[in-house]
């Protein structure tokens, strides 16, 4: 269930995903031992002070005494030592990973400054344009008269587009006369980089400012009229608005990577059996 929360959600865990899953959940349940024992050799303690916390905050997930007896009788034979032991015992695993993973793991603003100076290439980001439209699309092997008659719906929502005063009054109108997909979601598109962008539509958008509605677009057989909201020219994230998730990724990593050098150390003299 730490490796797959989402077990009771599912009635289990997905039986393409079990051997890798309980192949996890195995090296977890060894990595814990192998800690634990390692607490023990050097012979960590836990403070009374701190089990009587955590004696008192885990009673706490019980409605009743009843209820906190219940579940001694089902899950250590009523004996409250045997669920002391087994809290010391989670509580000397905490303690030791603190010492050797978590607080090894903590990477110094110098360090994450260095990274987003040395990798400029992640941070950057293209061009791009937020923009809604409205399309008119005559048919495939559409006839001579059919073109004309795109052409002329063109014209018209051109009129009705150019009357417009808001995103939402031009959403309206993409609803009821656009021809393309983003009509259900009142003509909106993401932020899209101008290299994905049609030539002409990329020129249009240039020569406008946010709320400009351009004028009928062709391209190709199609028609369509765009409403500019935000131009964004290329360039690169600030480390200012980075550094947070950035420090958070980085130490990340580099806690996964102490914990595993500290899996290896620890099996190293350790014998394992997998029964």
């Amino acid at each position: 269930y730490a490796i797959f929360p989402y077990a009771r959600q599912h009635n289990g865990i997905p039986k393409e995903l079990a051997p890798q899953i309980r192949d996890g959940a195995l090296k977890m349940i060894i990595f814990e031992e192998l800690v634990y024992q390692e607490a023990l050799r050097r012979k960590m303690t836990v403070p009374a002070t701190k089990m009587q916390h955590a004696e008192a905050d885990f009673r706490k997930q019980f409605a009743t005494p009843d209820e906190f007896k219940a579940f001694l009788q089902s899950d250590f034979h009523g004996s409250q030592q045997l669920l002391l032991d087994k809290v010391r015992r989670s509580l000397l695993i905490e303690a030791f990973l603190k010492i050797e993973v978590e607080d090894k793991g903590t990477v110094s603003p110098a360090e994450v400054r260095a990274f987003y100076d040395k990798n400029p290439a992640r941070f950057g980001h293209p061009e791009t344009f937020t923009f809604q439209t409205i399309s008119i699309l005559p048919p495939a092997n559409a006839t001579t008269d059919q073109l004309k008659e795109g052409r002329k719906r063109a014209e018209q929502a051109l009129r009705q587009a150019k009357a417009t005063k808001t995103a939402e009054e031009f959403g309206l109108l993409a609803e009821k006369i656009s021809d393309d997909d983003y009509r259900v979601m009142m003509g909106q598109h993401k932020p899209v980089a101008a290299g994905e962008l049609a030539p002409q539509v990329v020129k249009a958008l240039l020569a406008m400012h946010g709320g400009d509605v351009s004028d009928v677009i062709q391209i190709e057989q199609a028609y369509t009229i765009v409403r500019l909201q935000e131009h964004t020219p290329a360039g690169k994230a600030k480390f200012e608005d980075v550094k947070p998730q950035l420090d958070k990724e980085l130490q990340q990593n580099k806690t996964n990577q102490i914990r595993a050098a500290l899996d290896t150390k620890l099996r190293q003299n350790a014998k394992i059996e997998e029964l």
